[in-house]
C-alpha cells in the first residue's frame, strides 16, 4: 500500500498539471477566435471545472495503489473548427498547447529542484518536502506530455498528428480512428505496450532534465 504521504503529494500534483493542460487549450481555442471554452468557463485555474471523476481521480488512484506509473486526464475542452480561421492549423496548435504546457511545468520542476539543497538527497523537513514536489511535478509532468502525444485520437497526439497530415490521408485517418480510441488505448494497456511506446521517451526526457 502507498503511504499517505505520497498521495498528499501526487495527487495534488496531477490535479494542478492536469488543470494548466486544459486550461492551456482553452486559452489558446480562445486565442484563435474561438470562445466556447471561454463561454463554458473552461478558461479557469479552478480544477472543479476540469475535473472528470475516472480519468482524475479513479484511474490514478488505482495506479498509485497498483505500484504503477500513474497518469490520467481531465474532461476534455470543447473545440469548434467553424470558429477556426485555419481549421486545421489552428487545431494542431490548440491540441499541442496541453502538452506544451507539460513540458513547461517540467522545466520549471526540474530549475526548482536544482535549486533545493541537496536536490534529491535533501533530509526531511522543507527542503525533503520541496524536493519531492519537485520530482514528482517533473515526473509526472513528463508523463502527461508524452502519454497525450500517443498519435491516437482524442489524445492530442491524435489530432497533431491529423492536422499534419495531407487533408486526404488525415479525414480517413480520423473517420477510422477516432471510434476506437479509447479501445486501442486499452489494448495498449492491457498488453503492456503502452509502457513500451511512452518508456523510451520518458528516459530521455528525465535524463535532459533531472538535475
Amino acid at each position: 500500500m502507498p503511504d499517505i504521504g505520497q498521495l498528499l503529494v501526487i495527487l495534488p500534483v496531477l490535479l494542478l498539471s492536469l488543470t494548466i493542460h486544459e486550461a492551456a487549450h482553452a486559452v489558446t481555442a480562445d486565442w484563435y477566435g474561438d470562445p466556447t471554452a471561454r463561454r463554458l468557463g473552461r478558461m479557469s485555474l479552478n480544477p472543479a471545472v476540469h475535473v472528470d471523476p475516472v480519468g482524475t481521480v479513479i484511474l490514478p488512484l488505482l495506479g498509485i495503489l497498483a505500484g504503477g506509473f500513474v497518469f490520467g486526464w481531465a474532461k476534455p475542452v470543447p473545440v469548434n473548427p467553424a470558429n477556426l480561421a485555419q481549421p486545421r492549423r489552428d487545431f494542431l496548435v490548440i491540441a499541442a498547447a496541453g502538452p506544451a504546457s507539460n513540458i513547461l511545468l517540467a522545466i520549471g520542476a526540474s530549475w526548482l529542484l536544482g535549486a533545493v539543497p541537496g536536490g534529491l538527497e535533501a533530509a526531511d523537513g522543507p527542503a525533503g518536502t520541496l524536493a519531492t514536489f519537485a520530482f514528482a511535478m517533473l515526473q509526472l509532468n513528463l508523463l502527461l506530455a508524452v502519454f497525450n502525444m500517443i498519435p491516437v485520437p482524442p489524445l492530442d497526439g491524435g489530432n497533431v498528428l491529423a492536422g499534419l497530415l495531407p487533408a486526404a490521408l488525415a479525414e480517413p485517418y480520423d473517420r477510422l480512428v477516432r471510434p476506437y480510441g479509447f479501445l486501442i488505448l486499452l489494448v495498449l494497456m492491457a498488453t503492456g505496450w503502452l509502457y513500451r511506446l511512452i518508456g523510451p521517451p520518458m528516459s530521455l526526457l528525465m535524463g535532459w532534465l533531472l538535475p
